[in-house]
């Protein structure tokens, strides 16, 4: 054990015990850990430099003045054993080339202080463990666990949101890590880094064994193969997108289904409509059966139910939380002649029509579908750019109370339920029942409507998922999918997957731009990551200030507002002087280091076993071709506007880097009347 007095020098090299960073010829170095002390300060310092060589720090060290203990004899067996294991380790970790001194040092100290896993006794490395990787170089600079629902600072530094919204919470206005100065609208709009999100839920389902080589892992599709576009005409290709089509619908679902879209009822993909799947507008959103509604906020009937909701800031009184939130109900303001879009209310709103649909949602206990959209400036969850799929959720309490403006608001508490993580968390598992939250605005309010009885969509916990407890709403639509022989529906073979998890989550760090793994990432106060050299050159040319005058007297020089290239925020000042993100570029350089390692070993093993009688087959080498072929084409597609956008903007001919257009669909004004009226019949 090591003397009371008895402690080392912190990462910048201050003594701890004396305060004040030693001389080179005053520190030293211990032998297994490789921990830097004070010899001034130790109580037991070396007496010759042959000692000092050799020395060992009180930590690693057993005094040789301990008492012996009495122990069994299957106890001592037991201790040599892993004496033996443990020294057979250390020796395992000192002849691992690939391994650095600070990382030998870092490992021996795990074994000998205990933390190091069964697994790592047996000569384990812990770099083979995706996990361990993430976990050594992501972990929040706060809680030092691995970020949930990471955050970003444009100095590359990753943090929990809660963390880092507790650290702006007490007026810190500086990184914690290296004290850089954070961005204001980064600190009042935190955005969650969703490429760290698939990485570490990736990486944990893989360590609790689930993922099984499937590809139920990722839950976020990048639409490759995407359908038709939802117009048809040339009119209705036009901006505002006023005469557009609504487009085929790709899923075999009425306009009232309740609850998730499975895969039996996508006979495009047989895939599903997946939690976090994005489209470009509420139009696209409708023809997958996510929300049917083009405008309105609320999919449902006033005497059957609500299947649906859009979360797109049409009330200021809505509020975000991720795992719930409080929804505000429709009507309630003046859409007479042209008021579509008017923002301020007039009267108060009432339990009828669609906030009747919701709240026959609420009694009953349906899941209701939830989107939500760019729009929604005042969430931390909503997306950067498009609609998003969040899963299903399940109303807990509805009443009525004084909104912002004066007006009686209908207010409805939403709880997540699904069966699928939620495309913010780094959790490999759904939702499991969980305790409402206190609404603190529930003592003032009226009208207040809960469950009685039991919910229809509820946990079970013997088979620990969400399902039907009671059977679903039958349809008043319902739809037929069917081929064009009407005998056989069309059953879609499933794709093979041959590439190693590690390829897949080294594939999750990719460019925005140029859709290959980064190379120096840097990552926006947007929390999109690049190239650097790739955002560099999209912005090549450009000056972050212009001169204003032309010949007459000198004006005020006015600020280049530089877009980001994945949603439109400005990012100019973060251009000025961009930080490589060190620790994300730690975590690429570690995966490629060992799938190189891992493709070297293959191809021993295969110029040492084959006789040339192993050979691809002809139709599946032809066959991957195809789908290598398919990706590149699918990989960055280009429209005519996109060219458009990026004359405008000046960039240089050789980036194919565009702003993705802006979703020019109406706001949410959640009023359109019933539904019913508004879906017409679908066919597939």
């Amino acid at each position: 054990m090591a003397h009371d007095s008895d402690l080392p020098c912190d990462g910048d090299g201050v003594c701890m015990v004396c305060k004040t960073k030693p001389s080179e010829n005053e520190s030293l170095l211990c032998k297994t850990c490789a921990t830097p002390w004070h010899v001034t300060c130790l109580s037991a310092p070396p007496n010759s430099m042959a000692d000092a060589v050799n020395w060992e720090c009180p930590d690693c060290s057993v005094p040789p003045d301990a008492p012996p203990v009495a122990v069994k004899q299957n106890a001592a067996a037991a201790s040599s054993s892993y004496g033996s294991d443990l020294i057979a380790a250390i020796r395992a970790i000192e002849s691992d080339s690939s391994l650095t001194e600070q990382e030998k040092a870092k490992q021996r100290q795990e074994l000998l202080s205990g933390s190091a896993k069964a697994s790592n006794l047996e000569g384990v490395n812990t770099d083979n463990d995706v996990l361990n990787i993430l976990d050594g170089s992501l972990n929040c600079s706060m809680c030092m666990q691995l970020p949930e629902r990471p955050v970003t600072t444009p100095c590359g530094h990753n943090f929990c949101l809660k963390c880092f919204q507790k650290w702006i919470g007490q007026r810190k206005s500086t990184c914690a890590n290296c004290r850089t100065p954070i961005p204001a609208k980064m600190a009042s709009q935190p955005r969650i880094n969703s490429a760290l999100v698939i990485a570490i839920r990736m990486a944990r389902t893989l360590r609790s064994g689930a993922s099984g080589g499937t590809s139920k892992v990722a839950h976020f599709i990048h639409n490759q193969n995407r359908p038709d576009k939802a117009f048809i005409t040339d009119r209705a290709k036009k901006s505002g997108k006023a005469n557009a089509c609504s487009g085929k619908i790709f899923v075999t679902i009425p306009g009232d289904h309740f609850g998730p879209i499975s895969a039996e009822n996508d006979p495009e993909r047989n895939l599903g409509v997946l939690v976090g799947e994005t489209w470009e507008d509420r139009f696209e959103c409708r023809q997958w059966g996510a929300h049917f509604p083009h405008v309105a906020g609320i999919a449902g009937q006033s005497h059957y139910g609500a299947q649906s909701v859009a979360l797109s800031g049409g009330y200021e009184d809505d509020e975000d939380h991720g795992e719930w939130f409080l929804y505000t109900g429709s009507g309630g303001r003046d859409l007479s002649g042209n008021k579509r879009t008017n923002k301020l209310q007039s009267f108060d709103q009432k339990f009828d029509k669609l906030n009747e649909a919701l709240r026959v949602s609420c009694v009953k206990g349906y899941p209701v579908r939830v989107v939500r959209s760019h729009k929604e400036k005042r969430s931390s969850y909503a997306p950067e750019k498009g609609v998003r799929y969040d899963g299903v959720y399940r109303i807990e309490k509805c009443w009525r109370k004084a909104g912002k403006q004066g007006f009686k608001v209908c207010r409805y508490l939403f709880v997540r339920c699904d069966n699928e993580p939620a495309p913010w968390t780094c959790d490999e598992h759904g939702d499991r029942p969980r305790a409402l939250p206190s609404i603190k605005e529930l003592n003032g309010a009226t009208d207040i409507t809960e469950r009685k009885g039991s919910p229809a969509w509820d946990y079970d916990e013997e088979k620990s998922c969400w399902m039907w407890k009671k059977a679903p709403p039958t349809s008043r639509k319902p739809i037929q999918c069917q081929n064009d022989d009407g005998t056989k529906e069309r059953k879609v073979r499933p794709r093979k997957n041959t590439v190693s998890v590690k390829q897949r989550l080294l594939k999750e760090f990719s460019c925005l731009i140029c859709r290959e793994v980064m190379n120096l990432p840097l990552t926006t106060p947007c929390a999109h990551n690049f190239c650097k050299a790739c955002l560099e050159s999209a912005f090549a040319g450009q000056s972050f200030t212009r001169q204003r005058g032309e010949g007459r007297r000198t004006l005020r020089v006015q600020k280049n507002i530089m877009k980001c290239p994945s949603c439109p925020t400005d990012i100019s000042d973060f251009l000025q002087n961009p930080q490589i993100n060190r620790e994300l570029m730690n975590v690429i350089e570690s995966l490629q280091r060992q799938i190189e390692e891992e493709n070297a070993g293959l191809n021993e093993d295969v110029d040492g076993g084959s006789d040339g009688k192993d050979e691809v087959p002809t139709e599946e080498a032809a066959e991957t071709d195809k789908r290598v072929e398919d990706d590149k084409e699918g990989a960055k597609p280009v429209t005519n506007t996109e060219t458009k956008q990026t004359n405008k903007r000046k960039r240089s001919s050789d980036s194919n880097n565009v702003s993705p257009k802006k979703s020019l669909d109406k706001p949410d004004v959640h009023n359109l009347g019933e539904v019913d009226s508004a879906i017409p019949e679908l066919s597939v």
